[in-house]
């Protein structure tokens, strides 16, 4: 498939902001054998006194930018053209969940990719027992690890109500867990406690997601949406795979990836601080229009 991307994120300041310095990840990756990005454009309001872009630990193009003047607001609007290819369905080579343990130990790599960044806590993902009790009452060591993958997306699809006024940016995992509510995010941070707690390698994936209206219905202009899922390791053989939770899915050519980390403060759109009070509003509009 081939998409037209355009994202515009506003940030509308009470008070004028000042001495802002932000880093922005918003523009698709190119991923062998993926995703290809053809062409891509990133443009800030007000002009920054300084824009820098440099490549993150996971390899993830990010732009840093300064503005140092008095703004009462900053918009930021990416525009893309990406190539993506279909995923291939493979067999299930993974291993039992009990034999997991031994090939991460028999990996020596720390390299980007390497599964040993997505095992235990991160900033944003802490031991969370009431989560590690949740996965641990239907997943058995007789399993494969793609099995069990597979089960814990299906069920946080099935036990949790997607509702975007339950939860914000900074809500736990283990508060949208027993709230059973949220957005993509907080399904996608509970299904990463839970698979790490079991052993398993997870992370987060930040990216697109192309939404089609119902039948009969106008597409609306800006109303697709940043999205995000979990990849999982599934072994030596099977390498990573990627599990959308919020609609009980494998990511596939809808799915548009921006960024991979162990959870969401590793691919933020947009992170950084500034000098200001009072409170902000915050817009969002994405387009992902399909070519081809």
């Amino acid at each position: 498939m081939l998409y037209d991307l355009s994202l515009h994120m506003g940030y509308i300041y009470d008070t004028p902001a000042s001495g802002a310095r932000h880093v922005v990840r918003v523009l698709p990756l190119s991923l062998p054998n993926r995703q290809r990005l053809i062409a891509g454009s990133l443009k800030v309001s007000p002009k920054p006194d300084d824009q820098s872009a440099f490549i993150d630990f996971f390899q993830h193009p990010a732009t840093a930018l300064l503005v140092r003047a008095h703004h009462e607001r900053l918009d930021i609007r990416m525009q893309a053209r990406v190539q993506v290819e279909s995923l291939p369905v493979g067999a299930d080579f993974s291993p039992l969940l009990a034999m997991l343990p031994d090939e991460i130990a028999g990996l020596w790599s720390i390299d980007p990719l390497s599964p040993h960044h997505f095992t235990g806590t991160s900033p944003r993902l802490p031991e969370t027992p009431e989560i590690s009790n949740y996965a641990k009452e239907w997943a058995t060591t007789k399993l494969t690890v793609m099995q069990i993958a597979h089960a814990v997306c299906s069920r946080i699809h099935k036990d949790f109500d997607y509702d975007p006024e339950a939860t914000t940016v900074d809500t736990t995992p283990l508060e949208a867990f027993r709230l059973k509510r949220g957005v993509c995010q907080d399904f996608v941070h509970v299904m990463i406690i839970a698979l790490r707690s079991l052993g398993i390698p997870a992370g987060y994936v930040s990216g697109f997601l192309r939404t089609i209206p119902p039948p009969g219905k106008e597409r609306l202009e800006g109303a697709d949406a940043m999205h995000a899922w979990v990849r999982i390791w599934c072994g030596e053989t099977v390498g990573w795979i990627e599990l959308d939770p919020t609609n009980d899915i494998p990511a596939g050519t809808d799915h548009i990836v921006v960024a991979y980390g162990r959870d969401y403060s590793d691919v933020a759109p947009v992170i950084g601080v500034l000098k200001s009070y009072g409170s902000q509003k915050t817009v969002q509009a994405v387009d992902v229009i399909p070519l081809k």
